[in-house]
């Protein structure tokens, strides 16, 4: 019988056995020591690495290097990995293209039975080289997004989705492991091309300040090189490993655009953790500066009765975004004088490369999974999914419990409002921001998954 045949009555014999090898005792997970994504503590047969970003790569900078075993990336990741892991064996890599798909022939250390299981690379658009992985075989259907957006109406989100369609052939996601980081109806944003041209406005605004931008290592290349054409800036600084990975990557091959020469540009992409008050204080005690934090951490959206939410001061504008099968949004925004991050001299806006709520809920719509799983444990306001998407799962089942690793740590969590009647509903959900210049590189202490099919439909990492 084919590995995956497209009958129903193939779908369903893959189910059962599915269900035969968890009893027993093998299931997709690196406790039984087989597949294991952005999680790298060894005991695993296979790994995966959905993108470069730090809080996705734990593991890998260990003392004498990656040697655990094979290592499954996207081409791109593959490139870039050993300028930042020199230790990582270079014969363990396997790059594997967005749309194409490898074959996995594992082994269940406790009956030594084959287990046969096919991944394949899905664009999850959040960087460079990010992918998603579906996993397909004798384990069932399972999808991890890593971090992703698609946004609506985009024509690469078409494609991505195209591409998970037609590797899904009809089958149904048992398990799927989301991207929550917004996973709440308060936080909708713009499309980036959107906040790429009101971030261009903001600079044309301050035609006499140094503009210093807080950006990732790896990521918002697409907002550096808009500003350099709407601006028709052919120069913005850049530290020397940005400079190296924009090169890797093949942007400016005529290194016409970037510089690590501070002197032949007012424009600066920095580090966005070294983008604090106390720099921007420095700073502007040298020449006038203001910085710019594009990111969707510090934002919060308009509820549907039109109030500002608390920690938001009242719209100065109101945005209409057009292309949005949601319709109009309305963002508190003002072209010249935008909600402050910091006390002063600093702009945020919602550029962010995670998909917020209204990109999620079409994400569900589309996979229909039998039960959903949130990847981030924990972060800035934690969301378990379920709370918000369990009707659209085929269990239909929802549980609130916060896993364990939050319990007594200093963060701001989502934490539903009881109605009368005991239940809870998105409407009365409150929630609580926590602002500071090192947030996001503490958004997961615990990354990446051992890949179960829970017991009980809880939300981990």
């Amino acid at each position: 019988m084919p590995l995956f045949p497209s009958s129903p009555k193939g779908q369903n014999s893959n189910r059962r056995r599915a269900r035969e090898l968890r009893r027993e005792g093998v299931g997709p997970a690196m406790d039984e020591g087989l597949v294991s994504v952005d999680k790298f503590s060894g005991g695993s047969q296979a790994y995966f690495l959905t993108h470069l970003h730090q809080d996705h790569t734990r593991g890998l900078g260990a003392a004498g290097g990656w040697r655990h075993g094979p290592l499954y990336c996207s081409p791109v990741t593959a490139r870039l990995l050993p300028t930042r892991f020199p230790g990582v064996d270079a014969s363990l890599l396997r790059a594997l293209a967005p749309g194409a798909s490898a074959s996995l022939s594992l082994s269940s250390p406790s009956t030594g039975r084959a287990v046969s299981v096919v991944v394949t690379a899905i664009p999850a658009l959040h960087c460079p080289g990010s992918l998603m992985y579906l996993f397909r075989g004798d384990l069932g259907c399972m999808l991890y997004t890593g971090d992703f957006r698609w946004e609506l109406r985009c024509k690469r989100a078409r494609a991505a989705k195209k591409a998970l369609l037609d590797a899904l052939a009809g089958d149904t996601v048992d398990v799927l492991y989301l991207d929550n980081t917004y996973c709440h109806p308060s936080l909708s944003f713009p499309p980036r091309p959107i906040v790429a041209e009101q971030i261009v406005n903001i600079i044309r605004a301050h035609p006499d300040h140094e503009i210093i931008i807080g950006v990732d290592t790896l990521g918002k290349e697409d907002l550096l090189l808009h500003i350099s054409r709407a601006l028709q800036t052919k120069v913005i600084w850049v530290w020397p490993q940005r400079l190296q990975t924009i090169h890797l990557l093949g942007i400016d091959d005529n290194q016409e655009i970037f510089t690590t020469q501070t002197s032949l540009t007012r424009i600066r992409a920095v580090p966005r953790y070294s983008l604090t008050i106390e720099s921007l204080d420095a700073l502007n005690t040298v020449c006038p500066t203001i910085g710019i934090m594009p990111s969707g951490i510090p934002w919060l959206w308009k509820n549907s009765k039109g109030k500002a939410k608390s920690g938001v001061k009242s719209p100065a504008k109101s945005i209409r975004c057009k292309g949005l099968d949601e319709g109009a949004i309305e963002m508190d925004y003002d072209p010249l004088s935008p909600p402050k991050l910091f006390e002063k001299d600093s702009y945020s806006l919602p550029y962010s490369e995670h998909a917020c709520f209204a990109e999620l809920e079409n994400f569900m719509l589309i996979v229909r999974p039998s039960t959903v799983i949130g990847i981030v444990s924990t972060s800035f306001c934690y969301v378990n999914p379920r709370h918000h998407f369990s009707h659209l799962c085929a269990d239909n089942v929802y549980s609130d419990k916060t896993p364990e690793k939050n319990k007594g740590k200093d963060i701001s969590v989502l934490t539903p409002k009881k109605r009368q009647n005991g239940s809870k509903t998105p409407k009365d959900r409150k929630i609580r921001i926590v602002y500071g210049s090192r947030v996001t590189m503490k958004r997961k202490e615990c990354c990446g998954a051992k890949i179960v099919e829970p017991e009980e439909p809880i939300s981990v990492a």
